[in-house]
């Protein structure tokens, strides 16, 4: 069984600064939403007291909803593969809000995109961990303490990359499975993801997830992207991509543990989905759900 076991959510969405209106309207066209911290509050720096400010109006926002519904917290900012950088204020941070909003999890990505320094740098696009001996103890090592320091099961979103590492020890699968099986941490397993990594590098995505342990996997992740420049990219780009409908059902056929089913897109898509879209959505992938779940 999964290291962390949780109840059945459902299907949620992912939340962006175009849905307040529609998270008030259309509160039966999801389970539960999920937040990404980061965008929802002001970091001062790490000398300022205090050094973080949250956005009144997406807090009064996400109280309501969570006297509803489950609420599950995406960060975006810890950069848990930075060699060189352990925000310890980020997690201390998580477990302020998490103390507030009782998510039932809270997650972030298996990459890195800050670069530390006399003025630290940011590389704007997450960035792959090597799959290695050293970098595993690394990701073990704070995962153990983010477990200790934030009271509600943690997972780790496997990650887009555009160039292939040289000289991996691992397979992403490989080090996934060593990752959620060593440190307690659960998988939060994207599902488009993976179908970008295997139109850039060649490979199928089912055979990725035969390689990959799927018992640890707690949420999926789905959602769409768009050609630029000779590659495929996770823009999060509209409604979710066709192939990805038949990942989700043969995942869930598999994974026994899965808990929630998070569908996202980039704000900018709006335009294109509207309300309607959204819905269309959110109700495809609860009927692959029912289906399965």
């Amino acid at each position: 069984m999964p290291s962390v076991p949780q109840p059945k959510l459902g299907v949620g969405l992912l939340f962006n600064p175009v849905l307040p209106e529609f998270v008030t309207s259309h509160a039966d066209a999801f389970d539960y939403l999920e937040i990404i911290p980061d965008r929802e509050w002001s970091d001062r720096g790490v000398d300022a007291t205090p050094r973080y400010a949250t956005l009144d109006a997406s807090f009064d926002l996400f109280r309501r909803v969570r006297e509803r519904k489950p609420l599950l917290c995406h960060s975006i900012g810890l950069s848990i593969g930075s060699a060189g950088l352990f925000d310890l204020g980020h997690v201390d941070q998580i477990n302020r809000i998490q103390t507030e909003l009782d998510f039932a999890w809270h997650s972030d990505h298996l990459s890195f995109a800050r670069l530390p320094g006399e003025h630290e740098m940011h590389t704007a696009i997450s960035m792959p961990v090597p799959y290695d001996q050293e970098v595993l103890q690394l990701i073990k090592d704070r995962v153990e303490h983010i477990r200790a320091e934030v009271p509600c099961p943690f997972l780790l979103e496997n990650n887009v990359y555009y160039v292939d590492a040289p000289d991996q020890e691992m397979s992403e699968p490989e080090f996934l499975n060593r990752l959620a099986r060593e440190s307690g941490c659960g998988i939060l397993l994207d599902l488009h993801n993976v179908y970008v990594n295997s139109r850039n590098h060649g490979f199928t995505p089912e055979s990725f997830l035969r390689d990959l342990d799927l018992s640890q996997v707690v949420e999926l992740h789905i959602a769409g992207g768009d050609d630029l420049l000779g590659f495929y990219t996770d823009a999060h780009a509209g409604p979710v991509a066709e192939p990805v409908w038949g990942l989700l059902e043969d995942t869930l056929r598999a994974a026994p543990a899965v808990s929630a089913v998070t569908f996202e897109f980039h704000e900018s898509s709006y335009p294109m989905l509207k309300t309607e879209g959204i819905v269309a959505e959110l109700s495809h992938a609860r009927r692959i759900w029912d289906r399965y779940a």
